[in-house]
């Protein structure tokens, strides 16, 4: 930069020839130097008030429109996790095929202690202790007083509960919202819901999870928030599960069963309608799952005897074996077949109660009197590895695919090797175990005309498209034999006048821990389908050790037991099914009624 000098020489000379004073120039040029300096100063601060205002613009526009945006907005806490993650809320209902509620969500509240904010811990203590009779008060104290900051007292809290810990007034004492899982019907269908729990929690919500059942199956659908305002559509019918479970619980106590299981089923779509087990439990209040040393799995009011249940079904597998000698050719329904004897190396094959009957009975008479040599002649007839196929082919050897997290795990007993004796044994029902859903699907299979059927808990309105296992006239002859067998065989029972029901009776004695069979303790199982001229749904009916003790001598078979209740089911869900009961025209008594 040039800097002009203050005291030029040439003019400080010139000023002394005209007698001027030399010092005015030097101030003369200070004055211009300031004036200089002072513009230059004054053009740098307009600059930088300039660029202030212009972040101060900007600032106040980028507030003014968040504000904007906020207010526009639905008001919202802020919320915090204790976990450090996000916790998925909401959880989507579950409602039975008529839209009716099996499970939903309802706000409660959990209880926290910030330790730091009580005031007095001890009387907080003592008061708790007495709303939550199951606390311990010095336990309480302690836990207020080691140290620790944070404490959950209760995870969920009733209404009279959260208003009594209110009248408590300590600020320690803190609420946090959250949705827990409701099941408004309480112990009904409870097999099939299973129950939720809570997963991740934090303060001010919780994760809802499944624990069994449906609930746990269908998980991940549940909890989608894409379909929480979507309901997850059941095949149950509310009102015909509440009917089965009813009749149910009659017959268990009825004929002092340890247990019983019960399915109905549409055979065209392969839709539950209802599925029962017993004992039963309330999924809104899940017991604990340990059990006495010496009890059984199915002792168990958590287990599902209808799924995860695996039992020899007994003479119910008897159609089976009639069905494929049918298809394969091998018979007719007339054809007839040798009752005399049967002996596999040292195996003598018997009869119940050493029945005799007859030499020879058709195919037909067979399964209607329920012969165990006349089967396991015509089981020879189709040979082992054939008669396996078959019955993987029902779905018999397999778990089923229900969508419940249970099935999978229910896998049928069967013998690693396949002799004689097995084909022979297998097909009345002993020496191979299966589930009472699994019969239920073979029996459908055959109900409505040989189409696979594979059962589902999930509503569906188009008919079932599996493979087919049999022709239709086969599968209907096998309905027919099954019809005969209620009403002329073991089943008679289940004749009624209202409804034509067809089905096969099954007793199983149960197995011992240590080898060998009970001779005093059965499985009971009928299986059947109605009506029978135009099969529509497969009802299985299973009680576990039943015994009919009203007259001298004790029945156990399940003509006596499984039958009679499955019939008064029958009876009462056909009419809530849509099925009009047959009416047959009274003869006339000889007198008209006249009118004007």
């Amino acid at each position: 930069m040039t800097r002009i000098p203050l005291r030029p020489l040439a003019r400080i000379l010139n000023a002394r020839t005209k007698g001027e004073n030399p010092d005015a120039i030097e101030r003369e040029n200070l004055r211009l130097r300031h004036e200089v300096i002072r513009d230059k100063g004054r053009s740098r601060a307009q600059l930088r008030l300039l660029f202030l205002s212009l972040c101060f613009f900007s600032a106040f526009t980028v507030i003014g429109a968040r504000m904007g945006m906020l207010s526009a907005t639905e008001p919202m806490e802020p919320r915090t996790s204790s976990l450090g993650a996000d916790i998925t809320a909401g959880r989507a209902d579950i409602v039975d095929r008529n839209g009716r509620v099996l499970a939903t969500n309802m706000l409660t509240h959990a209880l926290y202690v910030q330790t730091k904010d009580l005031i007095d811990p001890a009387r907080v203590a003592r008061e708790l202790a007495k709303i939550f009779p199951d606390m311990d008060a010095a336990a309480l104290e302690r836990r207020f007083t080691d140290g620790r900051s944070f404490l959950w007292i209760r995870k969920v809290l009733s209404p009279e509960q959260m208003q009594a810990v209110h009248e408590i007034g300590d600020p320690g004492l803190l609420f946090g919202p959250r949705e827990m899982r409701l099941y408004p019907n309480g112990q009904l269908a409870a097999h099939v819901l299973g129950g939720a729990a809570f997963g991740a929690e934090g303060v001010d919500r919780a994760e809802v999870i499944g624990t069994a059942g449906i609930e746990k199956a269908m998980d991940a659908r549940l909890r989608d928030p894409a379909q929480a305002n979507q309901p997850l559509e059941l095949s149950l019918d509310l009102t015909v599960q509440a009917t089965v479970e009813e009749i149910l619980a009659a017959g268990v106590n009825m004929y002092s069963a340890r247990g019983g299981a019960a399915i109905l089923m549409n055979v065209r779509t392969g839709e539950i309608l209802s599925l029962a087990s017993l004992p039963t439990f309330d999924p809104n209040n899940r017991p604990n799952p340990v059990l006495p040393k010496d009890a059984e799995p199915a002792d168990s009011p958590l287990f599902n005897r209808a799924v995860q249940g695996v039992y020899e079904l007994g003479s119910t597998f008897k159609i089976f074996a009639a069905a494929q000698a049918m298809e394969l050719g091998i018979v007719t329904p007339n054809t007839p077949i040798d009752t005399s004897s049967l002996v596999i190396g040292r195996h003598r094959i018997s009869e119940f109660d050493n029945h005799n009957y007859g030499p020879t009975k058709t195919v037909s008479e067979v399964i209607e009197v329920s012969s165990n040599i006349g089967t396991g002649h015509i089981a020879l007839m189709i040979g082992g590895e054939r008669q396996q196929d078959f019955l993987t082919r029902l779905g018999l050897l397999s778990p089923s695919p229900v969508e419940l997290i249970e099935a999978p795990g229910a896998k049928p007993l069967r013998p690693k090797k396949w002799p004689d004796i097995v084909t022979v044994t297998a097909s009345f029902g002993h020496g191979i175990s299966s589930s009472p859903l699994n019969l239920a699907a073979a029996y459908a299979t055959i109900a409505n005309g040989g189409i696979k059927v594979t059962p589902t808990l999930l509503r569906r309105t188009a008919p079932m498209e599996g493979p087919r296992v049999m022709s239709e006239q086969v599968a209907h002859e096998a309905v027919t034999m099954l019809r005969r067998v209620v009403t002329n065989g073991t089943a008679s029972l289940a004749r009624m006048p209202e409804y034509a029901v067809a089905g096969k009776t099954g007793t199983a004695d149960k197995p011992k821990r240590t080898g060998g069979y009970y001779t005093d303790k059965v499985i009971n199982t009928f299986a059947s389908t109605f009506p029978a001229e135009n099969p529509q749904y497969v009802l299985i009916v299973s009680l576990d050790e039943p015994v009919d003790a009203t007259g001298p001598k004790p029945l156990r078979t399940a003509g006596w037991t499984a039958v009679p209740v499955a019939a008064e089911m029958i009876r009462r869900t056909a009419p809530l099914l849509g099925l009009r009961p047959a009416v047959e025209p009274k003869p006339l008594d000889g007198l008209t009624a006249v009118s004007n």
